[in-house]
């Protein structure tokens, strides 16, 4: 017993009390998972960003300098899997093995100027996208924020039960020290003073068994707020009364609950892709422009003299030659239209069902709102019963002593009355807790986190 004791002391506290803001701050830069939907959104952010820069041209530069024959015939032939070698030349009636350096340098431009707003839905897309993930990150963000303050209220509750078992164990000393005095005395029977003794060690298991729910909720605190695990010192004040403002009057549940906003977030991108999908079928104009120059070894007369060419290098690749293009260009898959069709249709039936889900989330809100209500409504009642219950209970507890140490009552009915007062301080400091836990519920039911926080600041 005195081992457990030990190691449960040994845990590392915080020095300074923990007050719930505090701890929803910490978590809220602490967590992991907040972190990376951090990330996430900031990856869409520049998603954008590059989804807007398609309406920049296409600039491309090549150049290439090779050594080899070129070695020409006639006949058609397709440069299969963009596999070919340009390589130009007069038919020569049988193959030489004459070979010089060439070069070949290039700059084309090219511009979709037109593409009925293919780039503009491509970018509303994107943009659905940063807001999915904004929209993700603050839900995200809401969701621990109640998670974390639930943590605290459930460990501030178990704080507060194992100081009852505390004191539950105090009075059992002294109890066992006025029984085993009366034993001694003759007053009493000694088996009182066994049973006594058999209190005071129940008294103790009880005050362990509280301590350990009290270190697992410090775990389950310490993991939401990212720090290492510890004991707290949590700030009690606002337990010890009620909300000022509670009020069981149902709450309207509107869009802006995260939970909502982030569905509504999810269709408006579903809409967006199928529009995308809509403007792909169309055709797209493009301007283009070409600039190019050739060098090679092998002069104009080579093909009716095979020695008029040069091994050396220089005379390879210079610029020999010199061709510019422009022009304008529309490509149009007309067999995309079809398949492009049956992807709308698609998309347009993922919307419908992230509609029928968002249907299903507000009316599980509106439920637990109706939910938190009632919670409200029942944790006042008990509030208000539990004080009626620790007087009732303390009163007996106190006329049983006494008529114990008069030799008018036994044992049983001293520890009966024992037990029944720890129960009603427990039961009395859970009662506090559970007008918060509800008031919580509401909050988390309504999408506004300050309905909670508001009270907890108004000590």
């Amino acid at each position: 017993m005195t081992l457990l004791l030990c190691l449960l002391l040994s845990v590392p506290a915080f020095s300074q009390t923990l007050t719930l803001q505090d701890a929803v701050d910490r978590a809220l830069n602490n967590y992991g998972s907040i972190k990376a939907r951090e990330k996430y959104q900031q990856a869409s952010e520049a998603t954008v960003q590059e989804r807007k820069k398609d309406y920049l041209p296409d600039v491309r530069l090549s150049g290439q300098q090779s050594y080899g024959t070129i070695n020409g015939q006639h006949g058609p032939l397709y440069g299969f899997g963009g596999l070919g070698v340009a390589s130009t030349a007069l038919p020569l009636p049988e193959q030489d093995w004459n070979a010089a350096f060439g070069a070949l340098y290039l700059a084309n431009v090219n511009w979709d100027f037109f593409s009925f707003g293919r780039v503009k839905s491509s970018i509303n897309v994107a943009q659905s996208e940063a807001a999915v993930s904004q929209q993700a990150l603050e839900q995200e963000q809401f969701e621990h924020q109640v998670k974390v303050a639930a943590a605290y209220l459930n460990l501030l509750t178990a704080q507060r039960i194992a100081y009852t078992k505390a004191e539950n164990l105090k009075r059992a000393q002294v109890f066992k020290s006025t029984a085993a005095v009366l034993a001694r005395s003759g007053l009493i029977a000694g088996v009182d003073s066994s049973l006594a003794n058999a209190e005071v060690s129940n008294a103790r298991i009880e005050l362990l068994k509280a301590r350990d729910m009290e270190l697992e909720k410090s775990k389950t605190l310490a993991v939401l707020m990212g720090v290492p695990y510890a004991e707290f010192i949590l700030d009690s004040t606002f337990v010890t009364r009620i909300p000022a403002a509670i009020t069981t009057e149902a709450a309207p549940v509107e869009n802006t609950h995260p939970t909502l906003k982030l569905q509504l977030n999810r269709i408006a991108r579903s809409d967006a892709e199928a529009n995308l999908y809509r403007k792909m079928a169309y055709p797209t104009f493009s301007l283009f422009g070409i600039v190019q120059g050739r060098g090679s070894g092998f002069q104009s007369i080579y093909p009716q003299d095979q020695t008029a060419f040069s091994n050396n290098y220089f005379d390879g690749v210079g610029i020999g030659r010199g061709n510019y293009l422009a022009g304008i260009g529309l490509y149009w898959n007309l067999t995309s239209i079809s398949r492009l069709n049956s992807r709308v249709k698609s998309q347009e039936l993922r919307s419908q069902a992230l509609k029928d889900e968002f249907d299903v989330a507000y009316q599980e809100l509106e439920a637990q709102a109706r939910l938190a209500d009632a919670k409200i409504a029942n944790a006042l009642e008990s509030y208000r019963e539990a004080p009626v219950q620790v007087k009732a209970a303390s009163d007996a507890y106190r006329q049983h002593t006494a008529l114990y140490k008069n030799g008018l009552t036994t044992i049983v009915d001293v520890t009966q009355s024992l037990y029944t007062l720890s129960r009603a301080e427990a039961e009395n400091e859970i009662a506090y807790a559970n007008v918060w836990q509800s008031l919580l519920l509401k909050a988390a039911a309504t999408g506004d986190f300050n309905l909670f926080m508001d009270e907890v600041k108004s000590e």
